[in-house]
């Protein structure tokens, strides 16, 4: 940041050291065994978030009628609850001991047992297993994986089957853990027809929260989707929560999934997830789990026996990755700039921090030799206040210019009054923490501190008065 002085860097904070967050990430896709969770826990851990989402995979811990080998599943949620971590469990997908169209299906993906009575009582029978045997390790559990999408729904998309499904899974679900927590949705795509023919059914009556996953370069619209989502979901069940279950976007222009094709970069990946991180906080979603923590296969749509139909490479990790030739993901896992971003905003937005209306007031009008204009207008940013137990205050602000198209810097100007002495400058993308020369903070004496020509970016930027850091 020119005319600032970098004075330190944001202090990584394991997840055995956090209490509370909203800020999760996924450990996706083991079901059908895709990355070596072994070589990842540790730097996930070390990224400091608390949520973190696994797929059950009915089909690789049932391969015998009734019999249920939790052997994978046990070794995955003993280690990250041992590192601090919170898992959450994905109730997925089908098997093909009880559905010919599955035994084709790579993984069993978006096959629902749902067409004979033996397929139902099957699901129960291990939906009951499961959440008897991780009572006291898994409190949240999801019903499937975007079933309004035909990947993931494949005999066709139909929302009353499912909200059934959640019905009949929300009670298999509670015979093995009265205590347990139900989410329903898990849904990718827009409109509200779908979520309507679920929430008639009934099924929002035993939904403690939705999830929703957000694909978009466009963290604005999120906004009006939160509210839609929440009041829907609130005229049916008013306390039902809204978790943000799945965003992320790839770090090269060649993968496939979701934003494929688009000229995305290292860079530019670690700036959407800082960008879309806030905005769930800003939303004040339940928590928000960034997908994924590795490079993977997308594997949604492949054929057994034939690899070629499931080779279809997918780079949203935040750690990178190499592939052999099944498609597993090899290599060191090597962290990219979206890591750090994860990590920095987890170690500061944590435990007692919440959202709050801050006594300060953007300028206007006031000209800028930086860039030879005027500040840029608050009406151009996006920008929330957080308060935290300690007195400390932080201000949040960006300008959400297109992320593919515009790498953009300017300033902006603000006045405060009654928020504590200290002052820095974060970078939330690369953790940066600057001092601000007194050239940019004027004091009348009375009160009030203007601070001159910040800098404003295309990203996340904190300004963080007090002990906010």
């Amino acid at each position: 940041m020119d005319k600032l002085t970098k004075i330190a860097e944001v202090t990584a904070v394991s997840s055995t050291a956090v209490k509370t967050s909203k800020i999760g990430i996924g450990f996706e896709k083991l079901d059908r065994g895709v990355f070596d969770p072994s070589k990842a826990y540790d730097k996930v851990a070390a990224i400091g978030v608390k949520w973190i989402r696994l797929q059950s995979g009915w089909a690789r811990t049932e391969k015998s009628k009734g019999v249920y080998d939790f052997a994978w599943l046990d070794d995955i949620v003993d280690n990250l609850c041992r590192r601090g971590l919170q898992p959450w469990l994905c109730l997925c997908y089908g098997n093909g001991l009880y559905d010919e169209e599955a035994a084709k299906v790579f993984g069993a993906v978006g096959c629902p047992p749902i067409k004979t009575a033996e397929q139902k009582q099957a699901w129960h029978n291990y939906v009951v297993a499961v959440t008897k045997r991780y009572q006291g390790r898994i409190g949240w559990y999801e019903v499937w994986n975007e079933p309004d999408g035909k990947w993931c729904w494949k005999h066709g998309v139909n929302g009353t089957e499912y909200g059934e499904f959640v019905k009949a899974t929300a009670a298999a679900i509670k015979a093995g853990d009265s205590n347990a927590k139900v989410i329903g949705g898990s849904m990718c795509l827009m409109g509200l027809g779908w979520l309507n023919d679920v929430l008639q059914t009934g099924a929002g009556e035993c939904m403690d929260a939705l999830t929703y996953h957000s694909y978009s370069p466009d963290e604005v619209g999120g906004f009006e989707r939160v509210r839609s989502l929440r009041a829907v979901c609130h005229a049916f069940n008013p306390r039902m929560a809204i978790i943000q279950g799945e965003t992320g976007t790839q770090s090269r222009d060649d993968g496939a999934g979701a934003l494929h094709g688009g000229a995305w970069t290292p860079r530019r990946q670690a700036k959407f997830l800082a960008r879309h991180t806030m905005a769930d906080l800003f939303a004040d979603v339940m928590f928000s789990s960034y997908f994924s923590c590795m490079d993977m296969i997308e594997a949604l749509n492949g054929v057994v026996g034939d690899k070629s139909t499931y080779l279809d490479y997918g780079y949203f990790g935040v750690l990178g990755a190499d592939f052999d030739e099944n498609g597993v993901a090899t290599g060191e896992y090597t962290p990219k700039p979206s890591y750090r971003a994860l990590q920095t905003i987890a170690a500061i937005f944590r435990e007692d921090v919440k959202l709050a209306e801050l006594p300060l007031q953007f300028s206007v009008d006031k000209g800028s030799r930086r860039i030879l204009r005027g500040d840029d207008s608050f009406k151009d940013l996006l920008y929330r206040g957080f308060r935290k137990g300690n007195g400390s205050a932080g201000l949040v602000y960006w300008r959400p210019t297109e992320l593919l198209t515009t790498s953009y810097e300017s300033t902006v100007s603000l006045e405060v009054v009654k928020l504590p002495e200290q002052v820095r400058l974060v970078d939330l993308v690369d953790g940066s923490i600057y001092a601000l020369p007194p050239g940019m903070v004027e004091d009348n004496g009375r009160g009030l501190r203007s601070f001159l020509h910040l800098p404003l970016r295309d990203y996340p930027l904190l300004l963080a008065f007090g002990d906010f850091i």
